[in-house]
């Protein structure tokens, strides 16, 4: 059984396929603040958050002929929030920026261009992870908090980070292959 507050959400959605402005400012209203919020975890810039989350609801509005929720609304705009703070954060380069210290163990470009490349399969993998896997990796791997920081921020306890850890990092390696495996321990861990 579909919860109200879902119920609710199809149908405004169903209106605003219709073209129904009232309703996609309903929806824009209610989801708008919390998805910024949320955005701000991945992207600690404002303004950036802002015009992203500005951005999903624009293209949301622009497609709405084919756009067709049958669930949860809330689960959709915010998959759609932290996709596009991934790749900001991949197009600007902050989430993974290769240390000089890797790229000087490449010793000519076939190797460095490995490096960028096994970067390229480590970033898709953390894309792929589920919602929860996927933010206490980031957290714990390029945000540097630790385990306890992360439970209090996320209202979860260390033992679940630590279950989230090992999930992501064994779904990241499966990922990834069996070839980039050391490669993958480097990045991981030698900071």
């Amino acid at each position: 059984m579909i919860p109200k507050a879902n119920q609710d959400d199809i149908i405004f959605c169903e209106m605003f396929r219709n073209g129904n402005e009232k309703a996609f400012k309903h929806l824009f209203d209610k989801y708008y603040v919390p998805l910024c919020r949320y955005m701000f975890l991945f992207v600690k810039n404002e303004q950036d958050v802002e015009e992203m989350a500005l951005d999903i609801f624009e293209y949301i509005w622009e497609n709405r002929e084919n756009f067709d929720i049958k669930t949860n609304f809330k689960s959709y705009i915010f998959q759609a929030g932290r996709n596009r703070c991934l790749n900001f954060i991949r197009d600007r380069k902050e989430l993974f920026d290769i240390n000089e210290e890797v790229m000087s163990l490449a010793s000519d470009d076939n190797d460095r261009i490995e490096v960028i490349e096994l970067n390229n399969l480590i970033e898709e993998a953390i894309c792929q992870l589920p919602d929860k896997c996927g933010d206490v990796f980031v957290k714990s791997r390029f945000s540097n908090k630790t385990n306890k920081e992360i439970a209090e921020s996320m209202n979860i306890s260390i033992k679940t980070v630590e279950a989230q850890i090992t999930k992501a990092l064994k779904t990241i390696r499966k990922y990834i292959g069996e070839v980039y495996i050391i490669f993958f321990y480097f990045l991981t861990y030698m900071k």
